[in-house]
C-alpha cells in the first residue's frame, strides 16, 4: 500500500493503473467505511482512498478542531483491508492559495442538513470536485447514510459530465441498529445506550408509509415529539422523494425518511428508504 501526500506524487503513481476507483473520507475509519472499500475493490485495478478533514465544509462552532484525527490506526485497517494507495494531504496540497472559486450546489444546499449547516454542501462539493481532479477515478463510493451528500454529488457529476459512476454503498450499523458514523465516538456511555432512538423512530415512520399511511406531516411531528420527549434535541424528522428530496407527491413511490437531531453534544443524522408498490 502507497501512502501518497502531494498531488504530484499521486498522478504520477495512478499513470501506472490509471483504473482506479476511489473513497474519499476523512480518516477515523470504522467498519462503514471498510463496507465501501469492499464494495470499491473488484470495481478497479486500483483501490484509491483518501483522507483529508475538509475545513471548507465545517461551520465557525462545529467540530473541526476537535474531529477525531487517527491516521496511523487508519493505514493499518486500509491495509487490511487491500487498498492500494492512500491519499492523505495538509491543507496546503488541497488548498495552495485561498479557495476563491467554489461550487453551488443547487437550492438542496439549503434544506434539511443544509439549512442547519449552511454552507456545508458548497464545501462538500468544491473538496470533493478537486479530489476527483485530483485522482481521476471512473467511480468513486459513497455510504447512504449522509443522504443528502449523496444526492448533491450525484447531481454535480451529472451536471458537470464528468466521466464518474456515483455508486451509493447502504449504510452500516451497529447491533442495535445505530447508524456507523465517525462522531459515535463523541457520545458518552448513556448517550451510546440512548442513541439507536433515532433509527427506531425512523423504522416507525417507515412502517406506517409501507402500511398505507398517506399523512406524512402527522408521521413527521410524531417523530419530532418522540425525540423531544427524551433528551433529543430534533433538527427534523422528514418524508421526502429518493429523487430530489423534495416534498412527496401523491404519485411518489420511491421515499425516504430522514432524521437529524443532537444527543448531548453530538449531532446524529441517519434515514431509511421506503419502496411503496
Amino acid at each position: 500500500m502507497d501512502i501518497i501526500h502531494s498531488v504530484s506524487a499521486l498522478r504520477e503513481r495512478l499513470q501506472r493503473v490509471p483504473n482506479n476507483v476511489f473513497v474519499p473520507t476523512m480518516g477515523n475509519l470504522h467498519d462503514g467505511h471498510i463496507q465501501l472499500i469492499n464494495i470499491a475493490k473488484p470495481r478497479a485495478a486500483c483501490t484509491v482512498v483518501s483522507i483529508f478533514v475538509n475545513r471548507l465544509q465545517f461551520g465557525p462552532r462545529e467540530d473541526f478542531d476537535r474531529y477525531p484525527r487517527t491516521f496511523e490506526s487508519d493505514c493499518n485497517r486500509l491495509r487490511q483491508a487491500g487498498v492500494d494507495v492512500v491519499f492523505a494531504p495538509d491543507e496546503k496540497e488541497i488548498y495552495p492559495e485561498p479557495q476563491t472559486f467554489v461550487v453551488e450546489p443547487s437550492d438542496l444546499q439549503h434544506i434539511l442538513d443544509g439549512a442547519a449547516r449552511p454552507g456545508h454542501f458548497r464545501g462538500v462539493a468544491t473538496v470533493v470536485l478537486k479530489l476527483f481532479n485530483m485522482v481521476s477515478p471512473h467511480s468513486a463510493i459513497f455510504g447512504k447514510k449522509d443522504y443528502q451528500q449523496y444526492i448533491v454529488l450525484r447531481d454535480m457529476v451529472r451536471q458537470f459530465a464528468l466521466p464518474i459512476e456515483i455508486i451509493p454503498a447502504e449504510t452500516v450499523r451497529a447491533p442495535d441498529g445505530l447508524a456507523l458514523s465517525s462522531r459515535n465516538a463523541y457520545l458518552t456511555p448513556e448517550e451510546r445506550r440512548e442513541a439507536p432512538r433515532l433509527y427506531q423512530v425512523l423504522r416507525k415512520a417507515q412502517a406506517e408509509i409501507a402500511a398505507g399511511v398517506r399523512d406524512f406531516q402527522r408521521i413527521e411531528l410524531h417523530g419530532m415529539s418522540e425525540l423531544a420527549d427524551s433528551i433529543w434535541k430534533p433538527d427534523y424528522v422528514t418524508v421526502r422523494r429518493q429523487s430530489d428530496l423534495r416534498a412527496p407527491t401523491p404519485q411518489d413511490r420511491e421515499l425516504v425518511v430522514l432524521a437529524a437531531a443532537r444527543l448531548g453534544r453530538t449531532r446524529l443524522i441517519d434515514n431509511v428508504e421506503v419502496m411503496l408498490r
